[in-house]
């Protein structure tokens, strides 16, 4: 890596650690999972219309899964934006971005810096969540064998790789959240308005997908890649929607990115 994006890299996850945001995002993807095993606790029934409910009472390894579905609605968007929405805003708002040139730091390198630093930040969420609720769920229900969408058994093995691939997948349509949250953050100046911005983006994606006569567009649509990962749960796996996922991620997030970029290296940094 380079040496400067490793130094702003540094930096970057420094200020995320003594922020607020991040520990409210952090702290709501542990949290979380906790509050629905509880739940689980004390009911017999499950959330069985969606996959994998059925099982939650059989297996830990449905817990993460289906906290997956539910968190494709608002809680990992949410917890995305809390952190991508601000990390260039911020910059404003302190008046930090020409302290930072005079270190002998170009644009480019604080820009990929950030960058990498929400990467972080979301990848750690995602497997946060994924290993609370694995624990949580298996000290509930029990690491035993898990049933695939195909009806077929999966051993507790070979279904706790298959959870961790899931979330590795549930990855891609995040990041692109993330960059587009990186954009809104940079040509907003705005924290506030970045984060919110980024969330209502999210939302809006969905409610077009739930809009009738609009079916043709749900393969396009950046929330139905949330769901890519059920791919791997089959048998055989079908990589079908893992690779549009790849490819339709890719086609939000690249130009969210780049474009944050160039606005970043063409904004005024006269008043800071």
């Amino acid at each position: 890596m380079n040496p400067g994006v490793l130094t702003v890299y540094r930096w970057e996850l420094r200020k995320l650690r003594s922020q607020k945001r991040t520990y409210l995002g952090l702290g709501a993807a542990v949290v979380v999972p906790l509050i629905f095993v509880a739940a689980i606790a004390l009911r017999n029934g499950g959330p069985e219309e969606v996959a994998f409910g059925r099982y939650i009472h059989d297996t830990g390894l449905a817990v993460p899964l289906v906290l997956l579905l539910f968190g494709a609605i608002w809680m990992f968007p949410l917890i995305t934006a809390l952190v991508a929405g601000d990390i260039v805003a911020a910059e404003d708002h302190n008046g930090t971005l020409k302290t930072i040139l005079t270190r002998s730091l170009e644009r480019g390198q604080i820009f990929a810096g950030k960058a990498l630093a929400t990467a972080t930040y979301a990848i750690a969420a995602i497997f946060l969540m994924g290993a609370v609720a694995l624990l949580a769920g298996s000290l509930e229900s029990g690491f035993n064998p898990i049933v695939s969408l195909s009806g077929t058994t999966i051993s507790a093995g070979r279904g706790l790789v298959l959870v961790g691939a899931s979330l590795l997948v549930y990855l891609m349509p995040i990041i692109a959240v993330a960059c587009i949250g990186l954009l809104l953050s940079t040509v907003t100046r705005n924290s506030a308005a970045a984060v919110v911005g980024t969330l209502m983006f999210s939302l809006l994606v969905q409610l077009i997908g739930i809009l009738p006569g609009l079916e043709g567009l749900h393969p396009y649509l950046l929330s139905t890649q949330f769901n890519a990962w059920q791919g791997l749960l089959r048998e055989p796996i079908d990589w079908a929607p893992i690779v549009r996922a790849a490819w339709v991620c890719s086609l939000y997030g690249i130009p969210a990115l780049v474009a944050a970029y160039l606005v970043f290296l063409r904004r005024d940094v006269a008043g800071g």
